[in-house]
């Protein structure tokens, strides 16, 4: 008798760039909310939650992938756009307190995508990659800029990630389709 897969494997996101990028981008954003902005805004707690979901819907979308393409596809959407509010966030912080945003080459922004790309390790459960960062040290404009450079990161990561799960879905079919196949090949035998 064939063994038959219908379940594929799935999960895994925290070995995912996107997801350890999107950590990061979570784990400064509370620390840059608890330091700069007041903790009785709601402008706190938006981008607290944005920064969670970015983090929280790539690990759903991974672990739903086992049965829905389509769910995965659309949490990983779901990150991408958090991020997206978040980042417009931190571009308002910058204008509205005048202090420079850095361009996509300048030097310091440079540093900080470096530093994220030599970063190759398993960063499983309980690792702290944003300990690389020192956030709680850098002042109020440069973890903004740091924070922009991360959710810039993070958001083309995910775009790469949706553009794979769009051509693997196209290559593999979805849940029902595998269902359908599986249980047509089984009759078989």
């Amino acid at each position: 008798m064939t063994e038959h897969k219908l379940i594929p494997p799935h999960g895994g996101f925290r070995k995912l760039r996107s997801f350890q990028c999107a950590q990061s981008v979570y784990d400064g954003t509370v620390v840059f909310c608890n330091r700069f902005v007041d903790k009785k805004s709601r402008t706190h707690d938006q981008m607290v939650q944005a920064a969670r979901s970015g983090v929280q819907n790539i690990a759903e979308g991974s672990l739903a992938s086992a049965t829905s393409k389509k769910t995965e596809l659309k949490l990983t959407g779901v990150a991408r756009a958090s991020l997206g509010e978040l980042l417009l966030d931190f571009e308002d912080f910058l204008r509205q307190k005048k202090m420079r945003q850095w361009a996509k080459n300048d030097p310091e922004a440079l540093e900080v995508r470096g530093k994220f790309r030599s970063d190759k390790s398993d960063k499983s459960y309980g690792s702290d990659m944003s300990d690389n960062y020192h956030f709680s040290e850098l002042s109020a404009e440069r973890l903004a800029n740091t924070l922009i450079c991360l959710i810039n990161q993070a958001s083309y990561l995910l775009w790469q990630q949706i553009k794979f799960l769009e051509k693997e879905f196209l290559n593999t079919g979805g849940f029902t389709e595998r269902m359908y196949k599986v249980r047509k090949n089984f009759r078989k035998e």
